[in-house]
């Protein structure tokens, strides 16, 4: 093929970067050389629009052992010479085109990354956005969505043990699927991706290669369009029963001591894992592609390039030890060829039957290398007017409350997602704690010691679309709210960023505020980023998705004895609200979806005020002077009461607030419906009481008694709403009434 410019301009390469790798290579590109290029260079590999922006957060500190970016995943201590590593990446537009196979091979790829490091995975997490509920395609997307998370995770044998999922019209041609790993670590037995050693033997080890997957990273780095169907062939097909034998494998291979550094075939396959490699360790390699595992005849050098045909890895060994490696493979029933050697020059070279097909400098390839690096321009949306026009006032009070509360617990956004966890396998590994008492995070043990991990993911992106700045801050803080609610010390943070066309100089503005308020909040936590990803062109006919920042948070548990549950636990006990009272209906899905505002404010925020409620949650928890604890968020003050009720059927007695704590008085719907943020709602045994009171005394959060644990009934400011089994069985049946009248 005669290379040019339009031939780039297909690789979804622009004229000026085809000119520029003719500057690199001092020469016009070959057809593979361009397709190489093209996959590296893609958004989804070079993060050539958002790198310069994520430099400028917190990316060191804390408890951190690797930089961010150095390594798969990220790595923080929680002693006992222990690491944990964590990661949360997407897999959005394979999910929108074949669900089934784009949320397996998206949970397959995670899980990867945290193995190839030489951890064992122990529980998996996801945050998904789709469509509105009552529309036949979305029923369809979460159908095919969770069957595949369930199936590939109930299959590999990682439990997955928490999520958070949003329904939304802006999410309906393009749903968001991002996935979570954490595993655990020992001391001196992490692996690096890093090529060393010039003459060590390059091994391919896993599953053979096919024409699955090829082109996935460009695919990923263009809006999903109706032609995007015709790109079928880029989406991956799984085999968690393979992964499993390659995570055995790995491990295994690891104790031997014979292997110098490996890394994941993940984004762009085998041009992507060589080329990050060998920059990383400044070598080159030689590789003799017709020695790669095949499932199908005659494969090209480009498709071999670019496959990215699922649970595979790249190894280097130590020159003399290879025979270790394979013998491990060979074991495990696992194709494992030496398919090439490190060399000094910092050239990839492949090779197809003795004849060189591309020779590129890896160093090129690659971020934080020659791939290039963009900042955009970027304006204030249009949209930001209609919110600041937003008048409260014009907002009716809903004539019955408890009906209100009726429709609200029923939105798909905030029922149970009862449908949703029951196809998942979140015993598997007996490390889960939360299957009989739920927190806000879910907390897992960590096998051979005292110790828990308390894990998370969130956003409300109609938060961060509202105000991306302080929405961005917003989901970090309920993040370490939610380890802090379950007893632990949020320790750092793995980030998916999903936004639209970074060409949108709309988007572009969404995502630097967000990039701002991320790093505000992650330094006033000290939970330094430690990775992540960034998924660009999520966009619908209609515009682009709201800007999605999803935080993955862990955070430590030192003693499993300390975990704090969020269900109320006797008759009796005291309610009481901590955090500021507002009048403040911004964004909250009873404003939404039930009073159809679509634009309004984000919520109340401050972020010291924050951090204070945070620290006493904290220090009520080790004093041992709270029975529960659960934070305020979507559906408000009424549903976290509720919600708290719904763990062992027991009821409510409460009235709210006359005022708000500025003194003015205060809306029903504002006290009940409301989702001013950093407050949480605890419950206090009568023993405890004076001492509890005298604590919270000390510091400037203010307290609010609501009412006591009592009965089975739920009573709201006097009036008797019914039986807390009725109400959980709304809460619990909303989602499966949706889906039975369809698919």
């Amino acid at each position: 093929m005669k290379v040019t410019v339009s031939t780039a301009e297909q690789l979804r390469l622009t004229p000026a970067e085809f000119d520029l790798i003719c500057q690199k290579l001092g020469r016009t590109p070959n057809f593979n050389e361009l397709c190489a290029f093209s996959g590296m260079w893609s958004e989804h590999c070079s993060y050539k629009n958002s790198i310069k922006w994520l430099k400028t957060l917190p990316r060191e500190g804390g408890r951190m052992l690797v930089k961010a970016g150095e390594e798969n995943a990220g790595l923080m201590d929680i002693g006992d010479g222990l690491g944990v590593v964590f990661k949360i990446e997407s897999h959005n537009h394979p999910s929108a085109i074949e669900p089934f196979q784009g949320a397996a091979t998206g949970v397959g790829g995670i899980h990867r990354d945290i193995f190839t490091m030489g951890a064992r995975p122990i529980a998996a997490l996801n945050s998904l956005r789709f469509g509105q509920l009552d529309d036949e395609k979305t029923k369809h997307l979460l159908a095919g969505v969770v069957h595949g998370i369930g199936h590939y995770g109930n299959c590999f044998g990682v439990p997955t043990v928490g999520g958070e999922i949003y329904f939304d019209s802006c999410y309906q041609t393009n749903p968001l699927v991002n996935a979570m790993s954490v595993g655990i670590v020992k001391a001196g037995q992490t692996v690096s991706a890093t090529a060393a050693g010039v003459g060590n033997p390059v091994l391919f080890v896993g599953s053979a290669t096919g024409k699955d997957g090829i082109g996935g990273a460009s695919f990923a780095s263009a809006d999903i369009t109706a032609e995007s169907a015709q790109e079928l062939p880029a989406v991956q097909v799984g085999d968690p029963f393979q992964e499993k034998k390659l995570l055995e494998a790995c491990l295994e291979v690891i104790a031997t001591g014979a292997v110098v550094g490996m890394q994941d075939m993940g984004a762009a396959g085998i041009i992507c894992s060589t080329a990050e490699m060998s920059a990383k360790g400044e070598v080159g390699m030689r590789i003799d592609l017709d020695k790669v595992p095949t499932r199908q005849p005659n494969m090209k050098t480009w498709e071999l390039l670019l496959s990215e045909s699922q649970e595979r890895m790249l190894l280097v060994a130590k020159k003399g030890e290879e025979d270790k490696v394979i013998k491990v493979f060979e074991k495990w029933d696992l194709p494992c060829s030496v398919i090439g050697e490190v060399t000094e020059n910092g050239i990839l070279d492949f090779y197809m039957h003795g004849q060189l097909e591309a020779s590129i400098p890896a160093h090129e390839l690659v971020l934080g290398g020659g791939a290039p690096q963009y900042e955009r321009e970027y304006k204030r949306p249009a949209y930001f007017n209609a919110i600041e026009q937003f008048d409260p006032a014009s907002v009716a009070l809903p004539v019955d409350i408890s009906k209100t509360a009726s429709l609200l617990i029923s939105l798909p956004t905030i029922a149970s997602k009862r449908w949703v966890y029951r196809q998942y396998d979140s015993m598997v590994g007996t490390g889960n704690t939360n299957t009989n008492a739920p927190s806000d995070a879910a907390v897992v043990l960590v096998k051979g010691t005292r110790k828990g991990l308390a894990i998370t993911t969130d956003c409300n992106s109609r938060y961060v679309y509202a105000d991306p700045r302080k929405g961005a801050m917003i989901a970090v803080s309920e993040a370490a709210r939610n380890i802090v609610c379950s007893g632990g010390l949020p320790l750092g943070v793995t980030n998916c960023l999903n936004f639209g066309n970074p060409y949108d100089n709309g988007v572009y503005y969404q995502f630097t505020e967000a990039i701002q308020g991320m790093g505000e909040a992650c330094r006033k936590f000290d939970t330094p980023v430690t990775g992540g990803n960034v998924s660009f062109y999520n966009q619908n006919p209609d515009g682009p998705v709201f800007p999605t920042p999803t935080i993955g948070m862990v955070g430590l548990l030192e003693n499993i004895e300390n975990k704090m549950t969020l269900g109320f636990k006797e008759d009796g006990d005291e309610i009481y609200l901590l955090g500021t009272v507002t009048n403040d209906l911004g964004c909250s899905e009873y404003l939404h979806r039930l009073c159809g505002v679509m634009h309004s404010p984000a919520p109340y925020f401050e972020l010291d005020e924050e951090y204070a409620v945070q620290r006493l949650i904290a220090s009520l928890i080790d004093a041992r002077l709270i029975a529960s604890a659960h934070d305020v968020s979507e559906g408000g003050l009424i549903t976290t009461l509720l919600e708290k009720s719904f763990v062992k059927g027991l009821g409510f007695s409460v009235k709210g607030p006359e005022r708000a704590n500025d003194g003015k008085p205060l809306r029903a719907d504002a006290c009940w419906f409301g989702e001013g943020q950093s407050r949480v709602v605890v419950s206090v045994p009568a023993q405890s009481r004076n001492a509890f009171l005298q604590h919270v005394a000390q510091g400037p959060v203010p307290i609010t008694l609501l009412g006591q644990v009592t009965g089975t009934s739920v009573l709201v400011d006097g009036a008797n709403w019914g039986a807390v089994a009725d109400w959980k069985h709304r809460y619990d049946s909303a989602i499966e009434s949706y889906l039975s009248k369809g698919v």
